[in-house]
């Protein structure tokens, strides 16, 4: 139980109904979720107004309402608590409820549209190996020094953020890195959160369904550097057109990377191969297992960290050396007869884009690129033209197929993304409904030496077709077609 004044703390309020000196169980924002004595956070959402449930969430036991507007029926000994922005108020309070744990230790939150879950995840890898206890949040798994938790959301609610921060400052964890989406800042997530530093990658053509233009999207993301403290670093990718401008009214200290501007912190790319890249660090050879320029860029932005940080130079390209690929980000495997196939969870035209085009530059001989690629449904549907014109483009064979249609129709994704195939591009494309079926496509017409990109999904192991969600992993049926060509 916290007393109710305290969790208020720092929370503008407009006025209040009843006392606020009382014990309360917890913070709600879910009205079927409500226990007991907890208090409940009325959130006007994008699909649901939380307002509507204010008497629901008093039947099921809250005692304390927090919401943007009073109810006209106000229910003698609840409390009720009016705030400009009932997303700003949850996420203090949720801070509060917590003691503020992102103030007891190095919170580093990474914003762009590419690049987030490789950086703060490389950041864990490194600063773990560097014998740190490290936290992590991303898209693809949440780790509480090692003990690992299934991500939901790019970036969680406020009350799962400061939940998960708290665990972390309870096993001792001294940094975490944290991945910052749009959504999350637009929705005020991460406001009361104490950062130690953020990271910007870059920004491409992304969100243009839930934030409209590109100009609004790429103003959210600034706010995040808008928000960072006198103390807090500020690491931009200055080679991105935008990357000075996230920069402009941030109060923390600036510092920038690069592969070709001159910047604070510059890496050269020396050689690529599809097993690595050989890059100069400062006058420092150095192989990374990473591969392709987009990693280049993440890995220059995860070696500036360490060293703003706090970390040895030498220890942190000895480390660098020793970092493995993370699940679904060009991860690939080779069958017998020496078919290479990429699975990527490149899902926006740039991450695409960059993607061929990193194969494209390490390959070889006269080696076919077949892409097997999909948009999901209920998202932008500006970018599908964009994804099938880039796949057609950059690769000899290009297989369109489902993604994660959702609750759309996938033939009609299909559609739409096929508007974007220019004309002499056509005899270059197919057009493979079922996603399974897609990549047996693509390994049966590859041949030895070929690469095979099955882009979009990357680390998801589901499929979502009408809304349910069922087993499908993009390894997995590769790793079996290769197996059953072997048998034949």
């Amino acid at each position: 139980m916290k007393n109710l004044q305290d969790i208020l703390y720092k929370v503008a309020i407009k006025q209040v109904f009843g006392v606020t000196n009382i014990d309360v169980n917890q913070i709600v924002f879910d009205s079927r979720k409500i226990e007991k004595n907890d208090v409940f956070i009325a959130q006007k959402g994008v699909q649901v107004d939380g307002h509507l449930y204010i008497n629901k969430a008093i039947e099921l036991g809250a005692t304390a309402i927090v919401c943007e507007d009073f109810p006209s029926d106000k229910k003698e000994g609840i409390t009720y608590i009016q705030v400009n922005d009932a997303n700003v108020a949850l996420a203090i309070m949720a801070s509060n409820f917590y003691d503020n744990p992102s103030t007891k230790f190095q919170v580093v939150g990474v914003t762009g549209t590419n690049g987030k879950t490789t950086i703060a995840s490389l950041l864990y890898q490194l600063f773990h190996k560097a014998g740190y206890k490290v936290g992590l949040l991303s898209t693809v798994k949440i780790l509480v020094d090692e003990t690992e938790f299934k991500a939901t959301h790019t970036t969680p609610d406020s009350v799962t953020i400061n939940k998960y921060l708290d665990m972390m400052l309870e096993a001792g964890v001294e940094y975490c890195f944290m991945e910052v989406s749009s959504h999350g800042i637009h929705q005020k997530r991460t406001e009361g959160l104490t950062f130690a530093g953020g990271i910007f990658t870059n920004l491409s053509h992304d969100h243009l369904d839930y934030h409209e233009t590109f100009a609004e999207y790429r103003n959210v993301k600034k706010k995040f550097f808008d928000a960072l403290p006198k103390s807090a670093f500020a690491l931009t990718n200055i080679d991105d057109k935008n990357g000075n401008f996230m920069l402009q009214n941030t109060k923390a200290k600036k510092y920038s990377y690069a592969l070709k501007t001159l910047a604070d912190y510059k890496t050269r790319i020396l050689e690529k191969q599809l097993s690595g890249t050989l890059i100069a660090v400062d006058g420092t050879e150095v192989w990374t297992k990473l591969i392709g320029v987009f990693n280049i860029y993440n890995l220059t932005a995860i070696i500036a960290t360490a060293e703003l940080l706090g970390l040895d130079n030498l220890e942190i390209l000895t480390i660098v050396s020793q970092l493995e690929s993370i699940s679904g980000r060009f991860q690939y495997t080779i069958s017998e007869d020496g078919i290479t196939a990429i699975v990527d969870y490149a899902h926006t035209p740039d991450a695409l884009k960059n993607v061929l085009e990193t194969i494209n530059d390490i390959r070889t001989n006269n080696e076919n690129v077949i892409t097997v690629v999909g948009c999901g449904g209920d998202r932008d549907k500006t970018k599908r033209p964009k994804m099938a014109n880039i796949a057609s483009q950059l690769s000899n064979q290009a297989i369109f197929t489902s993604d994660n249609p959702r609750t759309e129709n996938a033939q009609t994704i299909l559609d739409e993304m096929e508007v974007g195939v220019s004309p002499e591009n056509y005899r270059k494309t197919l057009t493979v409904l079922d996603r399974r079926q897609a990549i047996k496509t693509a390994c049966k017409m590859s041949k030895t030496g070929d690469i095979i990109l099955i882009a979009g999904k990357g680390h998801e192991n589901y499929q979502e077709i009408n809304g349910v969600r069922t087993h499908f992993d993009d390894l997995e049926e590769v790793t079996n077609c290769f197996k059953q060509l072997k048998k034949n």
